[in-house]
């Protein structure tokens, strides 16, 4: 089996790669039936370099390969036919910047496998970036709100995709003086818990969503939500999380006390369009409002969104920017009646190098092994397409694929 490794080529360009250039060594080592080739880049975090280094064979023609292994989407016109890719194809919620990716998919006869769909049995996903996202949205909400205060608190933390590596990034610590302002950062996934990680390296204290509505401290805490303290049933008097999943159209927002006395908010959830926003523009005017950051992690796009003051991503090298919301309009960050919004929405990118090896890592212990078998139903359940047909699992996607 020949395994190729995709040069990046959406714009802005990513830095980040599905395997570092010791992990291909090491596949290759252990695996001696496989063979590793890497398409050349300029902009990959790990130089041509460092996989020649490693004795990893670079071309530019990867058309001998059976397995395409990349990181995001692919320009369509690239696919070469009748192989098999790995990327995140962002179509399987019928996103319309991808509909032609898919489509070509179809007509090459791709067997496109999507990062995002590998579950285990029990339906949970084996290989993400979304602790690293969690990780870099957390310190850029940290950052922000140095940025945000006034006279003696005010602190400038440097922007994290200006260090080699997180461990350089924690040499920034030392600047952070926050004041006893209150942090709320939302879900228990691997996103929201790489949060939870970053504000636990700070030494922000960690308190229950009830002592956090309740209670008034000398220093800066935080809290983390599940659903059952964002969300409710009305008429339901105790959260049943299993009915929850099934029936979110159901559900209304409870986060409204959260915003009366957070100064800092930092999405992490994922959001289903049938869930309910957080809360709304009106919301936001309302002078009991106390939120003046937001790091939308989450970054999904309004009007469809957890967040409506979310209104476009931000990049990393200008991350953030002001929401006035009783104009409902963008502005300059840090005045006085806007709120500031951090919303990157490839946050791992800013940590290339410590990302993709924590990718590549989870690739070689929870993927490799499943490829080498003759059949796998975790691949099989991940496939959107194959053969020129959409995979069974994907048919919800006929109207999506099929139509102009």
């Amino acid at each position: 089996m020949k395994i190729g490794i995709l040069r990046e080529e959406k714009h802005p360009i990513d830095n980040r790669a599905p395997l570092t250039p010791s992990q291909c060594r090491t596949l290759m080592e252990e695996h001696s039936n496989l063979w590793v080739a890497v398409q050349p880049s300029k902009h990959r975090c790990y130089t041509d370099d460092e996989y020649h280094n490693q004795g990893i064979l670079l071309r530019e023609d990867l058309s001998d390969c059976d397995i395409l292994l990349g990181v995001k989407e692919i320009p369509a016109q690239l696919f070469i036919p009748n192989k098999t890719y790995f990327i995140f194809s962002h179509t399987i919620k019928k996103q319309p910047h991808n509909k032609k990716l898919l489509q070509e998919a179809l007509r090459k006869k791709i067997r496109l496998i999507d990062w995002e769909c590998l579950k285990d049995e029990n339906s949970k996903r084996i290989i993400a970036f979304g602790r690293w996202a969690g990780i870099v949205g957390a310190y850029n909400g940290i950052r922000t709100t140095g940025l945000r205060l006034q006279g003696q608190q005010h602190f400038q933390l440097r922007p994290m995709y200006q260090c080699l590596n997180f461990a350089e990034t924690q040499k920034e610590f030392s600047k952070v003086n926050l004041p006893p302002i209150k942090i709320v950062l939302t879900g228990t996934g691997r996103v929201s818990n790489g949060a939870a990680f970053l504000l636990d390296l700070l030494n922000i204290p960690k308190v229950s969503p009830q002592d956090f509505l309740n209670k008034e401290y000398p220093t800066c805490v935080y809290t983390q939500l599940e659903s059952k303290h964002m969300f409710h049933k009305e008429g339901q008097t105790e959260f049943n999380t299993s009915h929850y999943h099934a029936h979110l159209e159901q559900y209304k927002s409870s986060f409204a006390p959260y915003t009366k006395v957070a100064t800092v908010f930092i999405n992490g959830i994922y959001w289903d369009k049938r869930m309910p926003t957080f809360f709304t523009i009106n919301d936001m005017k309302k002078p009991d409002f106390k939120i003046q950051v937001i790091a939308d992690i989450t970054c999904d796009i309004a009007p469809h969104s957890s967040v409506p003051s979310t209104i476009r991503p931000s990049t990393i090298t200008n991350p953030i920017y002001g929401y006035n919301p009783h104009t409902q309009t963008e502005c300059e960050p840090f005045q006085p009646n806007a709120i500031d919004v951090m919303a990157i929405d490839n946050l791992p990118n800013e940590l290339p190098r410590d990302a993709s090896e924590d990718f590549g890592n989870m690739v070689l212990s929870r993927v490799i092994w499943r490829l080498l078998k003759e059949e796998s139903t975790t691949l099989h359940n991940a496939t959107i397409t194959i053969n020129g047909s959409l995979n069974e699992p994907y048919q919800y996607l006929s109207d999506y694929a099929y139509n102009n």
